[in-house]
Protein backbone atom coordinates (compact mmCIF):
# COMPACT_ATOMS: atom_id res chain seq x y z
CA UNK A 1 0.00 0.00 0.00
CA UNK A 2 1.36 3.40 -0.96
CA UNK A 3 1.74 6.06 1.69
CA UNK A 4 2.35 9.75 1.60
CA UNK A 5 5.67 11.28 0.68
CA UNK A 6 8.05 13.76 2.20
CA UNK A 7 11.47 15.18 1.55
CA UNK A 8 14.49 14.84 3.76
CA UNK A 9 18.08 15.94 3.33
CA UNK A 10 21.03 14.33 5.04
CA UNK A 11 22.99 17.51 5.67
CA UNK A 12 26.70 18.11 4.96
CA UNK A 13 27.77 17.47 8.57
CA UNK A 14 26.27 13.98 8.69
CA UNK A 15 27.10 13.12 5.09
CA UNK A 16 30.71 14.25 5.44
CA UNK A 17 31.25 12.33 8.68
CA UNK A 18 30.07 9.05 7.17
CA UNK A 19 26.73 8.86 8.95
CA UNK A 20 24.51 8.85 5.84
CA UNK A 21 24.20 5.06 5.68
CA UNK A 22 23.30 4.81 9.35
CA UNK A 23 20.68 7.53 8.96
CA UNK A 24 19.13 5.86 5.88
CA UNK A 25 19.07 2.53 7.76
CA UNK A 26 17.43 4.28 10.74
CA UNK A 27 14.74 5.76 8.47
CA UNK A 28 14.10 2.44 6.75
CA UNK A 29 13.84 0.68 10.13
CA UNK A 30 11.23 3.30 11.07
CA UNK A 31 9.11 2.20 8.10
CA UNK A 32 10.14 4.66 5.42
CA UNK A 33 10.78 3.60 1.84
CA UNK A 34 13.35 5.58 -0.16
CA UNK A 35 11.56 6.63 -3.35
CA UNK A 36 14.55 8.44 -4.86
CA UNK A 37 17.77 10.07 -3.73
CA UNK A 38 20.91 11.78 -4.97
CA UNK A 39 24.10 13.28 -3.65
CA UNK A 40 24.96 16.85 -4.57
CA UNK A 41 26.89 19.86 -3.38
CA UNK A 42 24.56 22.86 -3.19
CA UNK A 43 25.76 26.17 -4.58
CA UNK A 44 25.06 29.33 -2.62
CA UNK A 45 22.32 30.24 -5.12
CA UNK A 46 20.68 26.82 -4.75
CA UNK A 47 20.80 26.92 -0.94
CA UNK A 48 19.37 30.45 -0.91
CA UNK A 49 16.56 29.39 -3.25
CA UNK A 50 15.74 26.27 -1.23
CA UNK A 51 15.67 28.14 2.10
CA UNK A 52 14.02 31.28 0.65
CA UNK A 53 11.18 30.94 3.18
CA UNK A 54 13.73 31.71 5.93
CA UNK A 55 15.39 34.70 4.20
CA UNK A 56 14.18 37.23 6.80
CA UNK A 57 15.22 35.05 9.76
CA UNK A 58 18.47 35.79 11.58
CA UNK A 59 19.91 32.32 10.88
CA UNK A 60 19.43 32.47 7.08
CA UNK A 61 23.01 33.41 6.16
CA UNK A 62 24.59 30.84 8.47
CA UNK A 63 22.18 28.14 7.24
CA UNK A 64 23.07 28.85 3.61
CA UNK A 65 26.77 28.85 4.45
CA UNK A 66 26.44 25.55 6.34
CA UNK A 67 24.44 23.84 3.58
CA UNK A 68 27.14 24.71 1.04
CA UNK A 69 30.07 23.31 3.06
CA UNK A 70 29.95 19.88 1.42
CA UNK A 71 27.77 17.26 -0.21
CA UNK A 72 24.28 16.54 1.03
CA UNK A 73 21.77 13.83 0.20
CA UNK A 74 18.18 14.82 -0.58
CA UNK A 75 15.69 11.94 -0.59
CA UNK A 76 12.00 11.48 -1.10
CA UNK A 77 10.62 9.08 1.48
CA UNK A 78 7.28 7.31 1.61
CA UNK A 79 5.11 5.88 4.38
CA UNK A 80 1.75 6.62 5.94
CA UNK A 81 1.67 10.13 7.46
CA UNK A 82 5.19 10.67 6.12
CA UNK A 83 5.65 14.32 7.10
CA UNK A 84 4.54 13.92 10.71
CA UNK A 85 6.22 10.54 11.17
CA UNK A 86 9.56 11.78 9.79
CA UNK A 87 9.56 14.80 12.06
CA UNK A 88 8.96 12.47 15.01
CA UNK A 89 11.73 10.06 13.94
CA UNK A 90 14.33 12.82 13.45
CA UNK A 91 13.63 14.62 16.74
CA UNK A 92 13.95 18.23 17.87
CA UNK A 93 16.20 20.63 15.95
CA UNK A 94 18.54 20.89 18.92
CA UNK A 95 20.00 17.43 19.58
CA UNK A 96 20.25 18.29 23.29
CA UNK A 97 16.44 18.50 23.29
CA UNK A 98 15.81 15.56 20.95
CA UNK A 99 14.21 12.41 22.31
CA UNK A 100 16.40 9.35 22.84
CA UNK A 101 16.72 7.17 19.74
CA UNK A 102 15.90 9.95 17.27
CA UNK A 103 18.19 10.72 14.35
CA UNK A 104 19.30 14.04 15.79
CA UNK A 105 19.93 12.62 19.26
CA UNK A 106 22.07 9.89 17.71
CA UNK A 107 23.85 11.73 14.89
CA UNK A 108 23.61 15.53 15.22
CA UNK A 109 26.39 17.67 16.65
CA UNK A 110 24.55 20.91 17.46
CA UNK A 111 21.42 22.92 16.74
CA UNK A 112 22.98 24.15 13.48
CA UNK A 113 24.84 20.96 12.54
CA UNK A 114 21.75 18.88 13.11
CA UNK A 115 22.31 16.10 10.55
CA UNK A 116 18.98 16.15 8.72
CA UNK A 117 16.26 18.34 7.21
CA UNK A 118 12.60 17.34 7.08
CA UNK A 119 9.69 19.03 5.34
CA UNK A 120 7.21 20.57 7.78
CA UNK A 121 3.98 20.13 5.79
CA UNK A 122 2.58 18.15 2.88
CA UNK A 123 2.62 21.28 0.71
CA UNK A 124 6.27 21.99 1.54
CA UNK A 125 7.16 18.34 1.01
CA UNK A 126 5.81 18.59 -2.54
CA UNK A 127 7.51 21.92 -3.22
CA UNK A 128 10.82 20.78 -1.75
CA UNK A 129 10.70 17.46 -3.62
CA UNK A 130 10.15 19.34 -6.87
CA UNK A 131 13.17 21.52 -6.07
CA UNK A 132 15.51 18.53 -6.14
CA UNK A 133 13.83 15.97 -8.39
CA UNK A 134 12.15 15.95 -11.79
CA UNK A 135 8.95 13.95 -12.11
CA UNK A 136 10.82 11.39 -14.25
CA UNK A 137 13.22 10.69 -11.35
CA UNK A 138 10.49 9.76 -8.90
CA UNK A 139 9.63 6.07 -8.72
CA UNK A 140 5.94 5.32 -8.92
CA UNK A 141 4.29 3.87 -5.83
CA UNK A 142 4.39 0.10 -5.57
Amino acid sequence: MAGTRTLTIIKPDAFGSGKAGKIVAHLEAAGFRVVTSRVLHLSTAQAEAFYEVHRARPFFASLVKFMTTGPCMPMILERENAVLELRTVIGATDPAEAAPGTVRKLYAVSKESNAIHASDSDDNAQRESNFFFAETEIIAAR
